[in-house]
């Protein structure tokens, strides 16, 4: 899918989400922008004690010697919190898929080995449960962190260098391990009572 598309369906599904909610919050994830990817995350409360969450990043840069770590990513996650929504602690049932073409640089693990002298194109889809905690700031801001677990399915293409386009093999990965982490800056909408 066209991450331009996915953008705009994204925002549709949340704009319609939201005229039925009482409460929506926006938010980014701080860490993320840390690997210069810009997101954006939209929750909306669906009860009590249950919100849903469908966040969405994007990084199209190319950065010198031809390093890059281009990607885009949706990730919907279910939340049920233990007091009320949007206050304290919750636990998580997230979703997710990403395509992504990466070269030249230094991943953490060996998830993708001979990333510093290859290019690796590809998707990766999986699902988790995760913990989190929302911090009270002030009325509208509000301050989470979160982290989760689960299992990815990553399937790629491996190319001879990070520039040039011979093709090396066609290959998947399965990946069980941390699937999600967090700090996010959070923006609580006005309710429309």
């Amino acid at each position: 899918m066209n991450p331009d598309k996915l953008f705009y369906t994204l925002i549709s599904i949340l704009i319609t989400a939201s005229c039925f909610s009482q409460e929506v919050r926006i938010g980014t994830n701080i860490l993320y922008w840390g690997t210069t990817t810009p997101n954006l995350s939209f929750e909306t409360a669906l009860g009590e004690k249950i919100t849903l969450e469908l966040s969405g990043a994007y990084n199209p840069f190319r950065f010198q010697e031809d390093k890059k770590f281009k990607h885009w990513k949706i990730q919907p996650e279910l939340r049920l919190w233990n007091c009320e929504k949007f206050v304290g602690s919750f636990f998580g049932l997230h979703a997710f898929y990403s395509e992504f073409n990466v070269a030249g640089i230094h991943l953490p693990g060996k998830i993708l080995s001979g990333l510093k002298e290859h290019r690796y194109q590809g998707y990766t889809t999986g699902a988790g449960i995760s913990y989190g905690y929302h911090w009270y700031l002030t009325p509208h801001w509000n301050l989470e962190a979160m982290i989760g677990v689960g299992y990815a399915y990553i399937h790629y293409d491996k190319y001879e260098c990070q520039t040039c386009g011979k093709h090396l093999k066609t290959a998947h990965k399965h990946y069980v391990g941390p699937t999600r982490v967090g700090v996010s800056l959070i923006y609580l909408l006005p309710s429309k009572k």
